[in-house]
């Protein structure tokens, strides 16, 4: 048999400041009518992807779109289709968005969208979107507890809502009094907590996920039972079976050099944006990165920056 021909298709996740998401209900004479989807359509032969995302905008919604970046990319087949779709995230644009084709526009939350049905596609999409820009890594080790939960809180009130808690070198029964002070104080804010180990142990934590090194990750064939799984990976068939093994995001590092490892090999932006953009699962960078990074690593394709120091300074 020959293999199935894949559609080259380009989605716009265009991104309100308030994190509203804009979706697009498909018109009346198209497969898939009346679902929502992101808005975009298929990359003509021969045309470049920006090119094509730029014309779907102007073409369906009437703007112009002034910083768009890749982010993820996804085989998805459909009964009708195989499809690739090269998502990018578009945060400026000229113009208010309005429909030339008949359509239905609706800014949703990605984590609370009311719209329904979606196309079956961008159930993944939308988790993803609900990952905050900002990822903190724990270092209760280094900074000693009271000092570093003093620094969660204050953290916690200026908008984090996203922990890795690392500190493995922590005896068993601190590393796990220490995750459920985390939780519980993560929780009040509406914040989520993976714990960087066993399954067993996020939930001993009440935790919301767990957090793989590469190794771990290695040993899987299948996702761990947890709501929300992090990979650590540092390499293309490292990201590959994160995605694999249906991880809800990566971190990939070392992007830059670094403080605690100034001679090691750095990955450089040229290649994390090329092992992001070809990712079907959102990349946070790590390593030499800063809070400020954001929009720099995102222009890169990152979904946003993971940060170990600079997350509690």
């Amino acid at each position: 048999m020959s293999p199935t021909p894949i559609t080259e298709v380009v989605a716009a996740v265009l991104t309100q400041p308030d994190g509203r998401v804009l979706l697009a209900q498909r018109p009346p004479g198209k497969v898939y009518a009346g679902h929502w989807e992101f808005p975009g359509g298929k990359v003509e032969p021969g045309e470049a992807l920006e090119a094509a995302l730029a014309r779907e905008l102007h073409e369906e919604l009437g703007i112009v779109v002034s910083r768009t970046c890749r982010w993820i990319t996804r085989v998805f087949e459909y009964p009708h289709a195989t499809v690739r779709l090269n998502f990018f995230r578009a945060f400026e644009w000229q113009g208010v968005p309005h429909p030339h084709e008949g359509q239905i526009f609706s800014w949703q939350l990605p984590d609370a969208v009311e719209v329904t049905p979606l196309l079956p596609a961008n159930f993944p999409i939308l988790k993803a979107l609900s990952l905050p820009p900002v990822l903190g890594i724990t270092h209760a080790e280094s900074l000693g507890t009271d000092t570093f939960l003093a620094r969660l809180d204050v953290a916690l009130a200026n908008g984090l809502r996203l922990i890795q808690l690392r500190d493995k070198t922590l005896p068993e029964d601190a590393r796990l009094q220490l995750a459920r002070e985390t939780v519980r104080r993560a929780h009040l804010h509406g914040a989520r907590v993976l714990v960087n180990g066993s399954p067993a142990l996020a939930r001993a934590a009440g935790a919301d996920g767990v957090h793989l090194d590469s190794n771990a990750a290695a040993q899987l064939k299948e996702r761990p039972a947890c709501d929300w799984v992090g990979v650590s990976c540092h390499d293309a068939a490292e990201l590959a079976h994160a995605a694999a093994i249906e991880a809800d995001f990566a971190l990939l590092s070392p992007v830059l050099p670094t403080l605690t490892h100034p001679g090691a090999a750095t990955l450089g932006w040229d290649t994390f944006s090329t092992l992001a953009a070809a990712s079907p699962i959102p990349v946070y960078g790590l390593g030499g990165l800063e809070r400020d990074d954001v929009a720099l690593a995102q222009s890169h394709g990152a979904h946003g920056v993971a940060l170990l120091r600079g997350a509690w300074t």
